[in-house]
């Protein structure tokens, strides 16, 4: 925010010969001098209220997670799968205390890992502060959360206390710092040497979030194998049911909350006006961050209705389950363009994601491939389809907005910006997939 300056010898002049003028500009510019103060204090006080306020709400869908994943379980495994989520949160926010910001955030550092604030030494600065700590933390935690739906019902807890601490601690760390952080090797934030001229625009966290979380219970899944009755002795999957769909609807619901801290909370900030102006406009990035939520929810509840029907079509009947489910993948397939894309491609964004999720069900069928929230399938697949919209769909001004000071910065195929974006996000996936 521009700060106002008041000179008393400039303004003394203007006061005249008088006596008392210097006395007078003197007291005249202390005046603005404090109200300036003022505003700029104020400022930040409003930034970093909407920032932690989206901590809180992001932090929230770690309830959603939980209640997701006991209503998705069977009831004996109730108890054992809440713990993880727990512990997911805890142990998360010793290990990203420790290392993980560090890994993320610790600049100055090189394009590959941070260096700096292990323990929050030397912390606040005038980089971060303790909100935004709070904010990538608990971002770190939902994507263990992510995981752990993997591999529940077929995982010791010992394990999975050191899965998810390396995944918090050091892998996801690692991979936001490339995507997100400033000296990040991928980042759209550079100063300079931007990938293909652009950086990867993964906004909210389609590849470094849900891809990387996904991705991750893959392998969990993988190495673990199905559970016991999972597929019969032909090799045809058997339904092993969940035993509460309402408290899966519940920890959707949670889910569809937090995500309007998750997308737009990623701006960090709100208190700040577009346009060359800098004052008296009512267009700023309150109005992105309006926009990024009404993107969101129109990728999720196009991907629940496509569901609807789609599943409808295929089975004949009606699933709250694949519809909740569907719902998630559209969110998941938004995050990484939310900011950047028009409320009418994130209707688009839904529907294709809501296929997606149904492919990669059914190649997990196909696979012997066990899953029992399908996380895998939704954060992983409809994941790495946002990576693929976003670069399909940016739109050059709002690409401009939210990345300012580089005239000529790629955006969507689709919208007349030319393959360079696309090919960032391409290396993102592969990037992703091979972490």
């Amino acid at each position: 925010m521009a700060t106002f300056t008041c000179s008393a010898a400039h303004l003394g002049v203007l006061l005249g010969s008088a006596a008392n003028a210097t006395a007078a500009a003197d007291y005249i510019c202390n005046g603005f001098d404090a109200v300036s103060n003022k505003l700029v204090d104020a400022t930040y006080a409003i930034d970093n209220t909407y920032l932690l306020f989206s901590a809180y709400l992001v932090f929230s869908m770690q309830l959603g997670f939980a209640m997701l994943c006991a209503g998705s379980v069977r009831a004996k495994n109730t108890m054992n799968i809440m713990l993880t989520n727990v512990l997911d949160a805890a142990t998360g926010g010793l290990f990203y205390y420790l290392f993980g910001f560090a890994f993320a955030y610790g600049s100055p550092s090189n394009g590959f890992i941070g260096k700096h604030f292990f323990g929050l030494v030397k912390f606040p600065c005038p980089s971060f502060d303790y909100g935004f700590f709070l904010y990538q933390w608990a971002f770190a935690i939902a994507a263990a959360g992510i995981t752990s739906g993997s591999i529940a019902e077929r995982t010791q807890f010992v394990s999975y206390l050191i899965y998810s601490s390396f995944l918090t601690g050091l892998v996801y760390p690692i991979v936001s710092h490339w995507f997100w952080s400033a000296d990040g090797w991928a980042s759209p934030v550079r100063s300079e040497n931007l990938l293909f001229g652009s950086g990867v625009i993964d906004f909210a966290g389609s590849g470094v979030v849900h891809m990387v979380g996904g991705i991750a219970g893959l392998w969990g899944a993988l190495i673990e194998g199905p559970r016991v009755g999972r597929f019969d002795s032909n090799g045809k999957p058997v339904a092993l049911r969940g035993h509460s769909g309402t408290l899966v609807v519940l920890g959707t619901f949670l889910l569809w909350f937090g995500w309007y801290g998750f997308n737009p909370g990623s701006f960090l900030n709100i208190l700040k006006v577009y346009g060359t102006s800098g004052s008296g406009s009512y267009y700023g990035q309150w109005s992105a961050i309006g926009r990024t939520a009404v993107t969101t929810t129109l990728a999720g509840s196009s991907a629940a209705l496509t569901t609807l029907f789609g599943k409808r079509a295929l089975t004949g009947h009606w699933n709250v389950i694949d519809v909740c489910n569907g719902l998630l993948g559209g969110f998941a397939a938004i995050t990484g363009g939310c900011s950047v894309v028009d409320p009418w491609a994130a209707i688009i964004c839904g529907f294709v994601a809501a296929w997606v999720l149904v492919g990669c069900n059914k190649l997990a069928e196909i696979f012997k491939y066990d899953d029992p929230l399908e996380a895998a399938q939704l954060h992983g697949g409809c994941g790495a389809w946002g990576i693929v919209f976003t670069a399909l769909f940016a739109k050059e001004a709002y690409v401009n907005e939210i990345y300012p000071g580089r005239p000529g910065r790629p955006y969507g195929l689709l919208m007349g910006g030319g393959g360079r974006l696309l090919a960032a996000h391409i290396v993102q996936i592969l990037v992703v997939l091979g972490w």
